[in-house]
């Protein structure tokens, strides 16, 4: 009688360790991206809303480009402290205050910092609102 000889499972956990570890360790360093991606997203979206709920209060007779700046820099420089590292070089384009239609738009852009060097995520958000109008009462 010959005797099955059982093969030796010596080394079988570090083959399926070196077999996994990578993937799980893309799959952890996806999440961190894209939770940080979105994280940008959402911080330029909150600083175009801050312009657009600013500058719908401006009436079309005292709107003029000098107030539009002054919002857009304080929009910039807002965008710049709330993201921090994570959102950088945002940049904000006069915004455009439409008196006939009556609607105002922010846009905010930047890039989300990267976990891998070379790749570039670009975020751009925008956000629009209508002027606000005042009468008197009658």
């Amino acid at each position: 009688m010959t005797r099955a000889r059982r093969r030796s499972e010596r080394g079988v956990s570090t083959l399926e360790l070196s077999i996994l570890a990578p993937a799980i360790i893309a799959l952890i360093f996806v999440s961190i991206q894209t939770a940080l991606w979105l994280y940008g997203r959402s911080v330029a979206l909150n600083a175009a809303e801050e312009g657009v709920s600013r500058l719908r209060l401006v009436q079309p007779l005292v709107y003029t480009p000098a107030v539009g700046e002054k919002v857009r820099a304080d929009v910039q420089s807002y965008a710049q402290q709330l993201g921090g590292t994570t959102l950088q070089n945002a940049t904000v384009p006069f915004p455009a205050y439409n008196d006939p239609e009556g609607v105002v738009s922010f846009t905010v852009t930047g890039k989300t910092v990267s976990l891998v060097p070379g790749l570039e995520l670009k975020v751009t958000r925008t956000a629009t609102g209508r002027i606000e109008q005042f009468e008197a009462d009658k």
